[in-house]
């Protein structure tokens, strides 16, 4: 009996409901975190767990998805992922003590990291190769918009309602997902081809895990001044190299991560790419709402709405770009994206004090077009030539090493910045001349200095991450121009997406 067609937009609204879901979770808790300090009697170094949690969690059990798929199969996995998911976030609204959300929170972190690279896996499998442009430019948009409009929504259902809307606001959108790929997606036999590399998985995790630590607590604990930070960066290297040569001297297939990927050139290009690009978007991020509010007193709500039109520069551009994968060479929309991002990042070195909404509002829309004219040409360019058995394991580490990169950024940006601050601080005391002044008036000297020290040091950030997306053009030799396929046939894996 023939399969019926592929119900390839209902299949796509499924899953692009569940990497929504997940994609948010990774910002919108943080504008709650002071109603959650006080509501669960947490201090403030111990609210951040709730974060760092999720943030580790989902590191960690990335690299699994391959593996599960093996072993279960697609459906599966992707079904117990969005119902696992969704059970923790309501878990999360209804704790009440910071142990209990912290456990909840990891609970997301396990089950929501399959999301994104089995979202990706799929949309790639369901359309012909011709067509992995506009897939990955839908999927492009899902993936951004948590970072984008995740702030922007905790504050408002925070100010609103209470913080446990945050959580709560996952679980119609999870069931409807769940619906989507439990009625849409075909269950295939499971192929259970590997298997399962304890050591391998036990070192690779535990070297994740320290690496997360390390970037999400560093700055906290002063680096490497602190005794926390050395046992990190001991667990870190040893348990990585151990990983490592395990997995070198190992036979073929009896490791847990698959090294036939690295032996693809676009695809080793493409993970690289994608860790600056997560340290570009992620870092920028990080940094535009902090400026905002803490040296121009924006509420966290508009602060939201001021830097949320950069998300309708990433998805204008992934529209368009969709569209012109495979009919321009793919390293020069690489190319002229990470340039325009480079306009946007000059721009905003060039931010002061004294800062008008355009002011802010253009340059985030200049980078949202220059990151979404990178995000979907690499996407492509990285799985063009992959072949599809190695896909659920590709997109895992691809998405891995983006989230990798998030986290060097925003480590890198925040050390920065605290130093700069205090270094620019110290630079500007010793040059003021202060003569028969009343304590109060020293006090208010020294608030604008900081002021002034801060914002200098903002404008240093925005120094680097124009002078690291200027450095990354050069490296776009390493990237080889996929062959064009017309009329090529869907692969052979989409059949495990047929529609029922």
């Amino acid at each position: 009996m023939t399969a019926p067609p592929i119900n390839r937009r209902m299949i796509t609204l499924s899953i692009m409901l569940a990497t929504v879901i997940q994609a948010l979770d990774g910002t919108i808790a943080n504008v709650a975190l002071p109603h959650m300090q006080g509501s669960l009697s947490a201090s403030q170094d111990q609210i951040t767990w709730v974060l760092t949690s999720f943030i580790v969690a989902a590191a960690i059990a990335t690299p699994l998805t391959g593996w599960l798929c093996d072993r279960f199969g697609l459906k599966r996995v992707f079904l117990m992922s969005v119902a696992g998911f969704t059970m923790a976030s309501v878990l999360c609204g209804l704790s009440m003590s910071l142990g209990q959300i912290v456990g909840a929170r990891l609970l997301q972190g396990i089950f929501g990291a399959a999301l994104v690279p089995l979202s990706q896996s799929v949309l790639l499998d369901i359309n012909p190769r011709e067509k992995h442009g506009s897939a990955m430019a839908v999927w492009g948009m899902g993936v951004m918009i948590g970072p984008i409009l995740g702030p922007t929504l905790g504050g408002w259902l925070t100010d609103s309602y209470d913080w446990r809307w945050v959580f709560f606001i996952n679980v119609p959108v999870g069931a409807l997902a769940f619906y989507g790929i439990w009625k849409y997606i075909r269950p295939t036999e499971a192929p259970r081809r590997m298997r399962f590399d304890v050591f391998g998985f036990a070192t690779l995790s535990l070297a994740i895990g320290a690496l997360q630590m390390l970037l999400d607590r560093g700055e906290q604990n002063d680096w490497f001044a602190s005794t926390e930070t050395w046992i990190e960066a001991v667990v870190l290297a040893l348990s990585f190299s151990w990983f490592a040569a395990h997995t070198a001297f190992s036979p073929a297939g009896t490791t847990f991560f698959n090294y036939r990927l690295l032996s693809n050139a676009n695809y080793v290009s493409g993970l690289l790419f994608i860790f600056i690009v997560g340290m570009v978007l992620f870092a920028t991020r990080a940094l535009t709402p902090t400026l905002l509010q803490g040296l121009m007193n924006y509420p966290a709500t508009v602060a939201g709405l001021v830097t949320a039109p950069s998300g309708l520069g990433t998805m204008a551009a992934m529209l368009v770009v969709g569209k012109l994968v495979g009919k321009f060479d793919v390293r020069m929309l690489l190319a002229t994206g990470f340039a325009i991002t480079a306009l946007s990042l000059w721009q905003m070195s060039g931010y002061t004090l004294v800062l008008s909404t355009p002011d802010i509002i253009w340059p985030g829309v200049i980078q949202g077009l220059g990151l979404g004219l990178v995000f979907v040409p690499l996407s492509t360019a990285t799985f063009a030539t992959l072949p599809a058995e190695l896909r659920a394991d590709g997109t895992a580490i691809y998405s891995l090493m983006r989230n990798i990169g998030s986290s060097v950024g925003i480590a890198l940006v925040q050390t920065l910045l605290v130093r700069n601050t205090q270094t620019v601080h110290a630079a500007l005391v010793e040059r003021a001349v202060v003569t028969d002044a009343t304590p109060d008036a020293l006090n208010l000297l020294n608030l604008e200095v900081t002021r002034q020290a801060s914002m200098i040091a903002y404008v240093d950030d925005f120094w680097l991450m124009t002078i690291l997306t200027l450095a990354a053009i050069p490296l776009l030799v390493l990237v080889r121009q996929p062959a064009r396929q017309a009329a090529a046939k869907p692969d052979a894996a989409a059949s495990h997406a047929a529609m029922e």
